[in-house]
C-alpha cells in the first residue's frame, strides 16, 4: 500500500479554511483530518472526537511531556496538539492527512523532519476583509477581534516558508487551486488522483 501524503494547512483566523477544506475533502476521496487535541471548551455543534479531542489542562500536559504529540502550540491562551501515533497510523494506510494548525505548530513539523508534507498557507486578501469576516461572524468580542487581527498580521509574514500560498478571495476559485495542489502532490508521489499508487502495465 502506498504511504499517504501529510498537508499541513494554515490560515489566520477567519480565513475561510474550514470551509475550504470541507470543499475539497468533499470532492476528493482519500483525505482525512487529522483531529487534534485542544485545551479550549467547544463552540456551539463541536463534537468531541469529530471536530477535537476535548482535554483537559491537566491532560495535555501529561500527553506532551510523554512525547504523544508531533506539534503543539498555545494559541489564544488554550493548548492545540497533533497525536504524533494517530497521524503516523493513517498514513500508513494509505490516507492523505490534513493537519489544520497555525504557523507555530508548522514551524515545530518542518524543523522536526519526521514526517516529509506539503505546507499549504490560505491568506485573506487583506486584513481589511479579515476584520469584516470576523466581525461579520459575530462570534467574537472586539477585544478578541483585535487578538485575532494582530496574531493575523504576523501569521501572514510567515507565508513565505510554505510551499504553497492560495489566496481565499473567491471560493470556487480557491476550491480548484487547492484541489490542484492535492492532485499535483499525489501525482508526484506516483499515484492516481484517488490517492492509489500507478502501476504501469507489462513493466
Amino acid at each position: 500500500m502506498a504511504q499517504g501524503r501529510l498537508f499541513i494547512f494554515s490560515a489566520p483566523s477567519g480565513a475561510g479554511k474550514t470551509t475550504l477544506l470541507k470543499r475539497v475533502m468533499a470532492e476528493l476521496d482519500n483525505l482525512a483530518f487529522s483531529v487534534s487535541h485542544t485545551t479550549r471548551a467547544p463552540r456551539a455543534g463541536e463534537v468531541d472526537g469529530v471536530d477535537y479531542h476535548f482535554v483537559s489542562q491537566e491532560r495535555f500536559a501529561a500527553m506532551r511531556d510523554q512525547g504523544a504529540f508531533l506539534e503543539w502550540a498555545e494559541v489564544h491562551g488554550n493548548f492545540y496538539g497533533t497525536s504524533r501515533e494517530a497521524v503516523l497510523a493513517q498514513l500508513a494506510q494509505g490516507v492523505d492527512v490534513i493537519l489544520d494548525i497555525d504557523v507555530q505548530g508548522a514551524a515545530i513539523v518542518r524543523a522536526s523532519q519526521l514526517i516529509d508534507g506539503a505546507f499549504v498557507f490560505i491568506s485573506p486578501p487583506s486584513l481589511a476583509e479579515l476584520e469584516r469576516r470576523l466581525r461579520g461572524r459575530k462570534t467574537d468580542s472586539d477585544e478578541t477581534i483585535g487578538l485575532r487581527l494582530r496574531n493575523a498580521a504576523k501569521e501572514m509574514r510567515a507565508a513565505v516558508e510554505y510551499d504553497y500560498l492560495l489566496l481565499n478571495d473567491q471560493l470556487e476559485e480557491a476550491v480548484t487551486v487547492l484541489k490542484a495542489v492535492v492532485l499535483a502532490e499525489r501525482s508526484r508521489a506516483h499515484r492516481l488522483p484517488s490517492g492509489q499508487p500507478i502501476v504501469l502495465e507489462g513493466l
